[in-house]
């Protein structure tokens, strides 16, 4: 039988002595999911840094001083689990499944690898190329290397409104040190967690991770984790502030057959209470569902796109919402018209008390669903207990969308739906 989330137990946390925080969840499965969770991404490069947080997490795969590249790979493939990673604006994550009496193990490779990589030139020069494929692929997709350029414009210039990738001429220029001052700046205990969702005791957990911490501090030449963490050195410090938003409208030349629009805005914070009524809205919009009113307007009764999709993004401190299409170039102008007439919709007047209670249903079975995956589960734990210092409820969160009214939407559509608000980016 599964248990619903009134019934999970409160995960339990604790701070290691290094600064490290823990957080494990229980799950009714003998699988286990855990990983550790740095405070830098994208955000946290400096100018001549672009690509170097993202390159830092291929690399570091690539030799500790206790293992070779072979070693690291084959070290949790050999008893059946997994290895993987992936680098945000904000963060990086280093995660493994596996069955729960490997623990131990784990637990020792990701610390290994996250605190102990030697980032050796050899393997730079051989993993650049694979990274430079990556952003070679990603130009050859102008559905999603335009949400990197609308970003930038939403984000003017900031720190996020960077590329993740980073451009291939200046990968081609870093070397082993410049990966090791970002990791001695960044990747530091007390900007982690180490997280855990499986059938483990919390005890257990604890003990084995500070026996991981002692083996890699006994490897490394000069580093000593066991020290207490550098005054100023916790989460978010010295990251740059968001410039003001100034909405734009841009068109690029990109001889694509098909048009490539975006529409949207500067939103809010995860902190921010009306993000929630953004996320209600964003999904009556253009959420995953094929009843939303964008794809229900564009493609179900006009025939005009294939995909149309609403998304927003929260972070730290501020955020950001847009509207997605491809088209024939001869519909970009009725699209975006489609589109607007959609957001004035809901900028003009509040939602019905029926359509808002449907809203609410589909979105929550929406999480509902989203919470069987159990790496999402541990991802977003992890996730959330870095930046937010909580652990993400599912009972908690719905009972806040209950909690929305119909003003609560209206007012935030009235905010970010205005026409003179909205930057347009187009390619051609």
């Amino acid at each position: 039988m599964t248990q619903t989330s009134s019934e999970r137990p409160a995960p339990y946390t604790c701070t290691l002595p290094c600064g490290m925080r823990v957080i494990c969840a229980p799950s009714a499965t003998d699988v286990v999911y855990c990983g550790i969770a740095v405070d830098a991404g994208t955000r946290d490069e400096l100018d001549d840094e672009n690509g170097l947080a993202h390159f830092c997490e291929h690399l570091t795969f690539k030799g500790t001083h206790r293992r070779r590249s072979w070693h690291i790979l084959n070290r949790m493939e050999c008893v059946g689990g997994d290895l993987n990673a992936y680098t945000g604006k904000e963060e990086t994550i280093y995660y493994s499944a596996f069955m729960k009496e490997h623990f131990a193990r784990a637990a020792d490779l990701l610390t290994d690898i996250v605190l102990g990589s030697t980032y050796p030139q050899t393997e730079m020069d051989k993993e650049v190329e694979v990274v430079i494929d990556e952003i070679e692929s990603y130009n050859d997709s102008p559905a999603e290397l335009i949400f990197d350029d609308f970003e930038n414009l939403i984000f003017n210039g900031h720190p996020l409104g960077r590329s993740i990738l980073g451009e291939a001429s200046r990968l081609r220029e870093f070397r082993s040190e410049d990966v090791s001052r970002f990791t001695e700046r960044l990747y530091r205990p007390d900007r982690m967690v180490f997280f855990v969702y499986g059938n483990i005791r919390p005890e257990d957990v604890c003990r084995e991770i500070t026996r991981a911490l002692k083996r890699v501090e006994a490897s490394l030449p000069s580093r000593h984790l066991s020290e207490p963490p550098h005054t100023g050195c916790g989460s978010h410090t010295g990251r740059i502030p968001v410039p003001a938003y100034r909405p734009q409208e841009i068109t690029l030349h990109k001889d694509t057959h098909q048009a490539h629009v975006m529409i949207g805005t500067r939103a809010y914070s995860a902190q921010d209470p009306r993000h929630l009524s953004l996320y209600l809205l964003n999904n009556i919009l253009g959420g995953p569902g094929m009843n939303s009113r964008l794809n229900l307007s564009l493609r179900e009764k006009n025939g005009l796109v294939y995909t149309v999709e609403s998304s927003m993004t929260t972070y730290t401190d501020t955020g950001m919402w847009n509207v997605y299409f491809g088209c024939d170039p001869h519909d970009v102008a009725r699209c975006r018209r489609l589109v607007l007439k959609e957001l004035k919709r809901l900028a003009d007047a509040p939602l019905t008390e029926k359509a808002l209670e449907a809203a609410k249903r589909q979105i929550k079975g929406q999480i509902g669903i989203s919470y069987d995956s159990f790496e999402s589960v541990a991802l977003s734990m992890g996730k959330t207990f870095l930046h937010y210092d909580r652990a993400r409820d599912i009972q908690r969160l719905y009972n806040k969308i209950d909690a929305l009214t119909a003003k609560d939407l209206h007012a935030v559509a009235r905010e970010l739906f205005r026409t003179e608000n909205l930057t347009f980016l187009t390619y051609r």
